[in-house]
């Protein structure tokens, strides 16, 4: 499946919405990319259980993504249990070659466009129940070239109540479908200056 340009309004999550508009905001002090300590958006710290940092190391196709926090339901999510090895190991190592190979695009297409991958798979919680994972992944650096990403990671089903664990492990129930692949460069630019008042500032590194 194939990545399509799209406005902001392709995001479905509130709190994902939120963290991109914290993102246009940092982008317009910039030309190319924001910094990381531009980033200031609102309530950030009942959401950090559900993202995650990166460090970006080498480029295009040979680049690899350091992690550098990886919130505690993320953590389940994955079925990764052992808090002492969450952060400062490389994200393929982290959830394996057959995951990795599903998400490795999200992040590549980041890299060469340099703006904000957002994608939705469709999965079953361990009872059977559909549930909608949504990943909204936003690039920083300087220049041209991205140096940090931060990523949310939203699981939502229309059927209520579902099991996040494990819910991406190793063997899911089936295989995640992608249903949303797209990057975001579409009429943001020149968009409202939605301007907030966030003093929160997110430390990832």
């Amino acid at each position: 499946m194939e990545f399509e340009s799209a406005n902001p309004s392709v995001v479905k999550s509130i709190k994902q919405r939120v963290l991109l508009d914290a993102w246009l905001r940092a982008l317009r002090k910039s030309r190319s990319l924001p910094a990381i300590a531009d980033f200031r958006p609102d309530g950030v710290t009942d959401e950090l259980p559900d993202m995650m940092g990166y460090n970006v190391e080498g480029e295009g196709d040979t680049a690899r993504f350091l992690i550098t926090q990886e919130g505690a339901r993320l953590a389940a999510t994955y079925g990764n249990v052992d808090p002492e090895r969450r952060t400062n190991r490389y994200l393929d190592d982290a959830i394996g070659p057959d995951r990795y190979a599903r998400v490795a695009a999200c992040y590549r297409t980041l890299l060469a466009r340099r703006r904000p991958t957002y994608s939705i798979s469709m999965v079953q919680d361990s009872d059977g129940k559909d549930v909608s994972y949504e990943r909204l992944l936003l690039p920083f650096g300087t220049g041209h070239q991205v140096q940090q990403i931060v990523g949310s990671y939203k699981a939502i089903s229309i059927e209520g109540g579902f099991k996040i664990n494990n819910l991406m492990g190793v063997k899911p129930k089936i295989a995640p479908v992608s249903i949303i692949r797209a990057v975001i460069d579409l009429d943001f630019v020149h968009g409202p200056d939605r301007r907030g008042t966030a003093d929160d500032v997110v430390e990832l590194s």
